[in-house]
């Protein structure tokens, strides 16, 4: 107050500039320990990156950023390390900043065009390498540079000139060298998997398509397409994961939700059949199946898979007619589907016509290449068995039942035929040993597809009652039994079992 005094001024005149002191003293010290963190960040950004820790480095450069946003090797050094991460969108502002900071810096003029470059814009690489030139004309890896750029518009140039054309081969091939220039560039391979779409490859442009959702800050299109393809491919969940990621940047995209719907619809009905079938539900499993193909008719795929899932339900319900009809139209559909195969040849085992299932299966094992499946050796070889034990003795031709019948169904049968065929009715002799025979294979047949283990044994394509089975005399009646050679007369009877 006295120094106030004495140069005139006014007490609040006074105070106000003593304030500007002690804030100019104050913020001098606030520089000075700036400039040493700023110091320490660096030091701490360089030990980091050299450790490949770049999260951590970044973290570092970031600071140093903030607390002096003049001095361009800071930003320089922050787009290292946005490199180091992958980051060449992040790390071009660094690298734009650090130029215009210091026009003549050729390093950071040299590392925006290499990344402007693999981004294949050509015409902006193109000056900055120019740029390192004219300050340094033997600069080597400018020349090349700048070769490469010239090199990469003129390919760009063809590549789009073949495929205006139609000639999408060619745009492949070219597009080979584009993109190895220029790997960062999206729009190559959004016009490379365009022709492999039109060239009906959709897995490739799956390939290309995929990296250029990184490529671009917004890019729906490239999302719808990738849902697209993997739903025409049948892969719903990897559809519906895309398209959600396209509403994720824009809710309200109208191609988008309206896609979304479509595959949520779809792909509830397909898992939720699934589960049915899991639970063992198969004729529920077969309506939901019928309701997929009305989900979705324009897409093979879904069809073709409606019409295997359904073959394989009325098998396991023992619909075996319709099943083979269901299962043949899904093998036209899809002729190298060993599943279809495989269901089929099961539904004439019910019909009971062996050697078709003898044929399907071996047809079936054709297209499993490593003969890894073991559902179609083991299928084969019950069909086999089946197939010889029928030329023998069928117990379900016997009693002209089917191999689902019940036990009921098979006591019936036999009684019929028991009586039809019992010798008792025959007088002359040769007939009376014809229908011995008949009758030893009508009670043979009964006993077999009555009892749940010699039937379970039979299905499986053995014949319990023929001697080349028998373990030590085994259960029921060892072939030959003859009833009517036990000395005496033979007196048949029923018995309600």
């Amino acid at each position: 107050m006295e120094s106030c005094r004495r140069t005139g001024l006014s007490g609040v005149l006074c105070s106000l500039s003593l304030l500007c002191v002690i804030l100019d003293i104050q913020l001098d010290g606030v520089l000075g320990a700036t400039h040493v963190e700023i110091e320490h960040h660096l030091e701490m950004g360089r030990k980091l990156l050299a450790a490949g820790q770049l999260a951590e480095a970044l973290s570092h450069y970031h600071s140093a950023v903030e607390g002096d946003s003049k001095n361009y090797l800071t930003y320089y050094k922050r787009a290292a390390v946005f490199l180091a991460m992958g980051k060449s969108k992040s790390a071009l502002p660094d690298l734009t900043k650090a130029i215009q900071l210091k026009p003549d810096f050729l390093a950071a003029r040299l590392q925006r065009g290499n990344i402007l470059l693999k981004q294949g814009s050509t015409q902006e690489a193109r000056e900055d390498f120019e740029a390192v030139l004219q300050r340094s004309p033997d600069h080597e890896e400018a020349q090349d540079q700048l070769m490469k750029a010239n090199e990469l518009e003129e390919l760009q140039e063809e590549a789009h000139a073949a495929y205006h054309q139609g000639d999408y081969s060619s745009t492949i091939s070219v597009l080979e060298r584009v993109i190895e220039i220029s790997h960062w560039d999206p729009e190559s391979r959004e016009l490379r998997a365009e022709c492999y779409i039109r060239m009906g490859d959709p897995q490739k442009a799956i390939l290309d398509l995929t990296p250029t959702t990184r490529l671009r800050n917004d890019n729906r299109a490239a999302f719808l397409k990738l849902s697209m393809l993997h739903y025409s491919l049948g892969d719903h969940h990897e559809s519906l994961n895309h398209i959600r990621e396209c509403l994720k940047l824009d809710q309200d995209d109208k191609e988008c939700f309206s896609h979304y719907k479509q595959v949520k619809r779809l792909s509830k009905q397909l898992d939720s059949a699934e589960e049915l079938i899991q639970q063992d539900r198969y004729q529920e499993a077969i309506n939901k199946y019928q309701s997929v193909m009305k989900s979705e008719p324009n897409i093979p795929y879904y069809t073709n898979l409606a019409k295997e899932k359904i073959c394989f339900c009325l098998v396991k319900i023992n619909f075996a007619l319709d099943a083979i009809d269901v299962c043949s139209e899904a093998h036209q559909r899809d002729p190298r589907n060993a599943n279809v195969l495989r269901d089929r040849a099961e539904a004439y085992i019910l019909n009971q016509e062996y050697e078709k299932a003898v044929e399907d299966y071996l047809e079936a094992k054709e297209f499993d290449s490593e003969g890894e499946r073991i559902d179609l050796k083991e299928g084969l070889d019950r069909a086999q068995k089946l197939l010889k034990i029928s030329r023998k003795r069928d117990y379900y031709k016997i009693l002209g039942v089917g191999r689902t019948a019940n036990k009921q169904e098979v006591i019936k049968a036999y009684r019929k035929l028991a009586l039809q065929w019992h010798p008792d009715n025959f007088q002359l002799e040769t007939e009376k040993k014809e229908a011995e025979k008949k009758f030893i294979d009508i009670a043979s047949a009964k006993e077999v597809l009555t009892d749940p283990e010699m039937r379970q044994k039979f299905d499986a394509g053995e014949d319990p009652l023929d001697p080349e089975n028998q373990q030590g005399g085994g259960q029921g009646w060892p072939h030959p039994f003859n009833p009517f050679e036990s000395g005496g007369s033979f007196h048949f009877k029923f018995h309600h079992n």
